[in-house]
């Protein structure tokens, strides 16, 4: 007998925990994931230069190469004189590089990294990293191409020369489209 009020004992439990399960999916919007063909998540960060809060949705209509990085991330530092060379030859025909910095310290402290290796593309700084979970990065540098439209077109985990002809052949394609 007492083994048989274990056992309804557990079925109650697992009733609940079930119910419960049912519950939370049904009150949780969708998750969708992010990467090539979605949306481009909007997000705000502090521009390291003028203070000024930045978001996504104030470069509409653009082609936008988003990268997420840290100041102590080697590919990160490795991959920035590639950025500043695309920027340097696409940014005159239209393409936007926005640099989100995911440092736990200060913008001052970004700024002075942007600073000393002479960037010249716009540096956001989120200092709670909730681009991070926004985007669903699983580590620095993420960098993630967004056409006119503001769909995600590329993603690349991890630093790459981002003047290579693989690369900049997407760009001049991209700069190319008009919006519809």
């Amino acid at each position: 007998m007492a083994q048989r009020g274990q056992w309804i004992l557990v079925l109650v439990i697992l009733g609940v925990l079930g119910g419960a399960l049912i519950a939370g999916m049904a009150l949780t919007p969708a998750f969708e994931p992010v990467g090539v063909g979605s949306k481009a998540p909007d997000f705000q960060a502090l521009d390291v230069t003028t203070g000024d809060s930045v978001a996504l949705a104030t470069f509409r209509g653009e082609v936008v190469l988003l990268n997420v990085w840290a100041t102590w991330c080697i590919p990160c530092e490795a991959e920035m004189p590639s950025i500043q060379r695309l920027y340097d030859e696409f940014g005159p025909r239209g393409l936007k590089v926005v640099a989100v910095s995911v440092d736990e310290s200060g913008p001052d402290n970004v700024r002075q990294w942007v600073d000393e290796r002479e960037l010249t593309f716009q540096i956001l700084h989120d200092q709670s990293g909730s681009i991070e979970r926004t985007y669903q990065t699983i580590g620095v540098p993420e960098t993630f191409i967004i056409d006119r439209e503001g769909r995600i077109v590329k993603k690349v985990i991890g630093a790459t020369e981002w003047d290579h002809p693989t690369q900049t052949t997407l760009l001049t394609e991209l700069l190319s489209q008009t919006q519809d």
